[in-house]
């Protein structure tokens, strides 16, 4: 979707609900000048599921990786 800079202004909020489930380009003087896209929305879990060595299933907990970390430290001494 395509909105002017005016309108954004006007009705902010409007948009910041649209752009949940769309990208809004915003333009001014007939050119566009910014893009709102959505945020991604994740599990909080996800970016640590590297931390982990065999992880097979998504069903872990944050408790779970913690330990996991704790006994790569352990290992090390």
């Amino acid at each position: 979707m395509r909105v002017t800079s005016s309108e954004f202004k006007m009705r902010v909020g409007k948009y910041l609900k649209m752009v949940e489930n769309e990208v809004i380009i915003i333009t001014k003087n007939g050119k566009d000048v910014a893009k709102l896209v959505p945020v991604k929305k994740s599990n909080k879990t996800e970016f640590l599921y590297g931390l982990l060595k065999n992880y097979k299933d998504k069903d872990i907990t944050i408790e779970l990786i913690r330990n996991e970390r704790i006994k790569k430290y352990e290992a090390d001494d």
